[in-house]
């Protein structure tokens, strides 16, 4: 974000603990839970790539980062079933979907333990977290963060589910949801869906314009 010579040290000084691991007892991959980090760590490879000291050990690295939904769709899993019927609106983080070009699995995994998913209408577009965007390019990320919310609530889903936080977090302001009741949407399997409408104090900043211009798609209205 800016703090070049930072971002590559810590960069070297993860290369090097996994090395160790690596040449030590072995591994058979690094996983990774948030989606905006495995996108990094899998780009040790081209940071590095002009570092001779380097280059070599962080391609390695690189190749060894998994999301943790690609190493979970390699396991043969027992069939298992929701707490209860749930539909959950799939979410996919631009650094998953575009960065690691991971599309399928998180949601064949939500709909083997039995939930029904549904893809968020403009799925490729950012929740408009982006890094920094939304601290450098306030403006522009809340009509960003309204049209996502649209689409999002188009789909009526009592879940909502995310590979990366800072998607979570964003959805969240946008939303305008207490702490509390916000947790009960966004974690995956919980038994007390939360009422959207109860939940929202208050619509996100063009949410009724942007709910308006869908009605008038819908309708037909001019």
């Amino acid at each position: 974000m800016g703090r070049e010579d930072e971002a590559l040290s810590q960069a070297r000084n993860n290369i090097d603990a996994w090395t160790r691991e690596i040449e030590g007892a072995g591994l058979d991959a690094i996983l990774v839970i948030v989606s905006g980090c495995g996108t990094t760590i899998k780009d040790y490879g081209f940071m590095l790539r002009n570092d001779p000291a380097y280059a070599d050990k962080a391609a390695r690295v690189s190749a060894s980062a998994r999301d943790i939904s690609e190493y979970l769709a390699t396991l043969k899993l027992e069939d298992a079933r929701a707490p209860m019927p749930l539909t959950v609106a799939y979410h996919a983080a631009c650094s998953l979907q575009h960065g690691q070009k991971v599309l399928r699995e998180p949601k064949d995994l939500l709909t083997k333990v039995g939930f029904e998913v549904k893809d968020v209408p403009e799925g490729h577009l950012c929740c408009s977290s982006a890094g920094t965007y939304n601290i450098m390019q306030p403006a522009l990320s809340e009509q960003l963060r309204a049209r996502k919310i649209v689409n999002i609530e188009w789909l009526k889903p009592d879940v909502i589910a995310a590979g990366n936080i800072g998607c979570i977090t964003q959805l969240a302001a946008g939303t305008n949801v207490p702490d509390r009741a916000y947790s009960r949407i966004a974690r995956l399997g919980d038994r007390r869906p939360a009422s959207r409408a109860a939940c929202r104090t208050r619509p996100a900043p063009g949410f009724r314009d942007l709910m308006l211009c869908r009605q008038t798609a819908r309708t037909g209205c001019s």
